[in-house]
């Protein structure tokens, strides 16, 4: 009989953590769902300076180097091949916008290729990074 009540009492003791594990695990769960993600372009650029601008957040980043180089999801993109990576970019993110970040020495009608192409899918929240003083 004194056994008995020894097994209860060890029993009454433990700590059962199973209901703190699945609150742990849905927490989990919400902040993977809620997280957005932004792929970086892989090259760094020298940006312009300007004297006004509003800070934004984007989804998709679009780099242009001072050869004129189109970087995408830190891959270069032929300029024949942006139009496809920009669905593919969009199509995983449709909320997101495009920043697209060139240098200073890029030539404007690769900035252009990129926006214009942009629009033409249906991208609408289009910007340009400059620096920030």
């Amino acid at each position: 009989m004194r056994k008995l009540r020894r097994k209860n009492q060890d029993q009454a003791q433990a700590i059962d953590l199973t209901p703190m594990l699945d609150v742990v695990f849905i927490m989990l769960i919400f902040f993977i769902v809620t997280a957005s993600f932004i792929k970086v372009p892989g090259v760094e650029v020298a940006k312009t300076e300007a004297i006004s601008g509003t800070s934004r957040k984007a989804a998709i980043l679009v780099a242009i180097n001072a050869n004129n180089e189109i970087w995408m999801d830190k891959n270069l993109v032929e300029p024949d091949a942006v139009k496809l990576q920009l669905i593919r970019l969009f199509t995983e993110n449709p909320k997101g916008g495009l920043v697209i970040q060139a240098d200073n020495n890029a030539n404007v009608a690769t900035v252009g290729l990129v926006a214009d192409t942009a629009i033409e899918i249906g991208l609408t929240d289009i910007a340009v990074s400059t620096l920030t003083e």
